[in-house]
């Protein structure tokens, strides 16, 4: 059974793997064992500036490329990637937990995501428009933004990474990317999948460092024309704030609190069930994840049982064994702030029905149970901060309109799931909840095809889908005046 190596892995710049100019390493952790897996070059602000240069001068070349002679190079690496699928697979449930049937179906995703991208970079349409003068034409045109800034988390190393640089490449935009220091390992498999699939060098760059410096390099570069980052909605105020200096262009994909709704039509136990697990993958830390859960008072004890049952039963482990749904939480901290969610909310009068507590069943490793509650107050910080946690917290309503209210009190925006088998009901959801991303009857909407993004403070702009590709280009206006 292979295994990623204790050994040192470095950063990608310009076509060439280096160290970092710090001489700086750092070390990944197993979060299932607590055992290091490798040292990897921990940069800086110096590195970073020296990445964006690199995509700086690679930027003119690329953009003069057309859009089909790109595709090729973002083909090959969903070809690469399917090819090395067991390989990325297990270094990411080693370096990020999940269980490994999980981590497949991410590599998976993200290959499509560049292959859907070679296509779509074909469709980067301008268009003609009517004159009102005879002697006038309009038209408009497509032109990438320029040198990219991508951040992104742990909790999708791989998926995350590919929806900023997949899009970039495919409207000619170059890129310097920033993993997480909790999951770098992630990151370079996909940049072995970049680099062997031919790219010139400069074109994509991985920068792995402190988020402060790197992010700061991003924002104060002039060089950097666009920066997209996924993670907290904290951060990206801070990044817009810091935007508004060079008016720079971002993509932000922030935090969630999506609410699940099941209406009394729907049957509580099949419901409960696909509940469980889009509340349990990854540990719930999904940002969107389902994380309130309404439950009409009709069904809503023979929903509580049944989910509670399932809760129970979930295996948990290392994600490498057999059978194993619920590996690790990503590391110490993450226990601690469930911990606290849960000892708030029974604190102030919510009942625990399981879980609840980091798994007394493993002697190492960042495991929490499985936790289902119910009988929350409206205070409970669960029900008002993006929990990020492997905890179901279950409420009741009576009226259609009373739950739109409730699903709609936050201010985050990003995902709801309602479950109905009544058309009315369904259309009336959708019009009337305030999220970027509706699942009707459907736990897992992300496609690649299809708009990733949310309102109110979960972010701006979209990922994915046409919209995606949008997000990298410019619009230009062309007014001619022809000849007598």
């Amino acid at each position: 059974m292979s295994s990623v190596p204790v050994q040192h892995r470095q950063l990608y710049i310009n076509g060439q793997w280096c160290d970092a100019s710090t001489g700086q390493r750092i070390t990944v952790v197993n979060p299932a064992t607590e055992e290091p897996l490798a040292d990897v070059s921990f940069g800086h602000r110096a590195d970073a500036a020296q990445a964006i240069a690199a995509a700086a001068q690679a930027l003119p070349a690329w953009m003069k490329l057309t859009a089909y002679d790109r595709a090729k190079f973002l083909k090959k690496t969903a070809e690469l990637m399917r090819e090395r699928l067991e390989v990325l697979a297990r270094t990411m449930t080693m370096e990020q937990g999940k269980p490994l049937a999980e981590a497949k179906g991410e590599v998976l995703h993200s290959a499509d995501t560049f292959e859907w991208f070679a296509e779509e970079g074909k469709r980067a349409y301008g268009q003609v428009i009517p004159p009102t003068l005879p002697t006038k034409r309009h038209l408009t045109i497509k032109h990438p933004v320029g040198v990219v800034g991508a951040i992104a988390p742990w909790n999708f190393p791989i998926t995350l990474l590919c929806r900023k640089i997949a899009p970039a490449l495919a409207a000619g935009c170059t890129v310097v990317a920033k993993p997480s220091e909790l999951t770098p390992l992630c990151g370079i498999g996909l940049f072995e999948c970049l680099h062997d699939s031919g790219l010139p060098p400069g074109v994509v760059n991985m920068v792995l460092g402190p988020g402060d410096a790197i992010g700061a390099e991003f924002m104060e570069n002039p060089a950097v024309r666009k920066v997209s980052f996924t993670g907290s909605t904290r951060v990206g105020k801070l990044l817009m704030k810091q935007a508004a200096d060079q008016v720079k262009r971002l993509s932000l994909e922030l935090g969630g609190h999506a609410p699940f709704i099941v209406f009394p039509d729907a049957d509580p136990e099949v419901v409960a069930k696909a509940a469980v697990i889009g509340k349990f993958r990854n540990n719930g830390q999904v940002c969107i994840s389902p994380s309130r859960f309404y439950v009409h008072k009709d069904i809503e004890k023979k929903f509580t049982e049944v989910a509670v049952a399932e809760a129970k039963s979930l295996k948990m482990g290392n994600g490498l064994e057999e059978g194993v749904v619920l590996g690790p939480m990503i590391e110490a901290k993450r226990l601690e702030a469930t911990s606290a969610l849960v000892a708030d909310a029974t604190a102030k009068g919510a009942t625990l029905l399981t879980g609840g507590r980091k798994s007394p069943q493993f002697a190492r490793g960042y495991f929490f149970e499985p936790t289902v509650l119910k009988g929350l107050p409206p205070d409970a910080k669960i029900l008002t901060e993006e929990p990020f946690a492997p905890v179901m917290p279950v409420l009741d309503f009576s009226k259609l309109d009373e739950v739109i209210a409730q699903a709609n009190n936050t201010r985050y925006g990003l995902a709801a799931y309602v479950f109905t088998n009544d058309l009315s009901i369904a259309w009336r959801m959708a019009e009337g909840l305030e999220a970027g991303i509706i699942g009707l009857n459907d736990p897992v909407p992300a496609t690649p095809q299809c708009p990733f993004g949310g309102m109110k403070e979960s972010g701006l702009g979209r990922e994915l889908a046409h919209e995606g590709l949008e997000a990298y280009l410019e619009t230009k206006y062309v007014s001619m005046v022809l000849r007598s």
